[in-house]
C-alpha cells in the first residue's frame, strides 16, 4: 500500500512548475479554544529538535489578522521517496506534532488541520526570507476549472512587477497533493510599517511596470487575478522566534 501511495505521490509532484523544484511540507491549524500557546509551545519543542527528527529547519507564522487559522508550519523536504520512507518517517515519530497518527494527544489541541505538500522555490530563497523577515503576507488561492496553469503564470506575472518597482517578489507555492487549495504566495516583509508603505512610486511607474510584466495596466492587476479564482484567503502572519 505504501509502495502506491508514494507511486501517486511522484506522479502528483510531475505536474508541478518545473520553476519549483523544491518541495515543502505545510500545516495550517486552529488551535483549540484557550489552546493556542500550548499548541505553540508543543511544536517549537519539535522545531528545536529538528535535526533530530531527520527535518530541515522549520518555521512557524503565528495568524495576525484575515483567515481562519491560526498557525502555520512550513519547512523543506527532500525527494518524496525519502521522506516518506520507513526509516525516515520512524525518527518523525519520535515528534509531538510533525508526524502524528489519527487520536493522538495532539488533536487535543487542535480543532483544524490542513496538511499538504507544495513545489516552492529554492532553498536558499526560502530560508533568506523567513531568517530575515517578521512580517507576512499569504494569499491561498483555488482556481476556477481549467485555470490553474493561468493562475500561477498570473502569479509569476506579478513578481515581474514587483521587479521594475524595487519590491520583494512573493515566494510561489504549488499543491502537489493534500489540500482543496492550488496555491498560495508569501511577501515578506520587516514590519507591518514596511507592508503599508508605498514605496514612492508613482502610478506612472507602476503602470509602465505592470504592462512590462504582461498586465494591461495596474489598474487591472487585481481583477485579472479575480477573474481566474473560486476562491481567495488572505492573512499577515508573524514569525514565532
Amino acid at each position: 500500500m505504501k509502495k502506491i501511495l508514494i507511486t501517486l505521490i511522484v506522479l502528483a509532484a510531475s505536474f508541478a512548475s518545473d520553476a519549483q523544484t523544491q518541495l515543502y511540507r505545510v500545516n495550517l491549524l486552529r488551535a483549540k479554544p484557550g489552546e493556542l500557546l500550548k499548541l505553540i509551545s508543543v511544536i517549537e519543542t519539535d522545531m528545536a529538535q529538528h535535526q533530530k527528527l531527520g527535518i530541515n529547519k522549520p518555521y512557524l507564522l503565528r495568524h495576525s489578522q484575515g483567515d481562519h487559522w491560526d498557525l502555520m508550519l512550513i519547512y523543506p523536504i527532500p525527494d518524496l521517496d525519502s521522506y516518506f520512507s520507513a526509516a525516515e518517517t520512524d525518527k518523525r515519530a519520535a515528534s509531538q506534532s510533525i508526524e502524528k497518527k489519527y487520536g493522538d494527544a495532539f488533536f487535543d489541541l487542535v480543532s483544524f488541520q490542513q496538511e499538504a505538500i507544495v513545489s516552492g522555490p529554492d532553498l536558499q530563497t526560502f530560508t533568506n526570507a523567513f531568517d530575515n523577515y517578521n512580517l507576512f503576507h499569504i494569499e491561498i488561492f483555488t482556481a476556477l476549472a481549467g485555470k490553474q496553469s493561468e493562475l500561477l503564470k498570473q502569479r509569476e506575472m506579478e513578481n515581474v512587477f514587483y521587479s521594475h518597482i524595487n519590491h520583494r517578489p512573493n515566494l510561489i507555492f504549488t499543491r502537489v497533493f493534500g489540500p482543496a487549495w492550488d496555491n498560495f504566495t508569501i511577501g515578506s516583509y520587516q514590519n507591518l510599517q514596511e507592508y503599508a508603505a508605498d514605496g514612492g512610486i508613482s502610478f506612472e511607474q507602476e503602470d509602465d511596470a505592470a504592462k512590462k510584466a504582461g498586465f494591461e495596466g495596474v489598474n487591472f492587476i487585481g481583477s485579472y487575478l479575480r477573474s481566474l479564482l473560486l476562491e481567495h484567503h488572505d492573512t499577515l502572519a508573524n514569525k514565532v522566534k
